[in-house]
């Protein structure tokens, strides 16, 4: 379910916060799932436990999960929150389309590399 990409630039804590957002937003992980505990998760990752919980910390500020004292932490499912999280990522994504004409990239080169990432989507 989570995997870490040690080439990945970004800090493994985001790397596992943006995994779970997207089974958030994708529907894998329904309204109040319980997620795996923070020792459990640090084990099958073979990272130190800290690091899921500032996970899960960012989780929690971003208003993907919620906490329970002495239960653990648990899917927030909030239908603003997946339409915001949408509109961002397609804002992100007309931002870089913007960059990529201006640097010469053609519009058929940027539908064929949208269409090849839909056909390599993993969820």
């Amino acid at each position: 379910m989570i995997l870490i990409d040690y080439n990945d630039k970004r800090p493994i804590y985001e790397q596992i916060a943006a995994r779970f957002q997207t089974l958030i937003v994708s529907g894998v992980l329904e309204a109040d799932e319980k997620l795996p505990s923070v020792r459990t998760l640090a084990v099958e990752l073979s990272i130190n436990p800290n690091t899921i919980q500032r996970a899960y910390t960012e989780l929690e500020k971003d208003g993907f999960i919620y906490t329970v004292k002495g239960r653990g932490n648990f899917v927030k499912r909030d239908e603003g929150l997946l339409s915001r999280q949408k509109e961002r990522l397609l804002t992100e994504l007309e931002d870089k389309a913007r960059t990529c004409l201006k640097q010469g990239v053609k519009r058929q080169e940027l539908f064929d590399c949208i269409e090849k990432a839909a056909g390599e989507v993993m969820v």
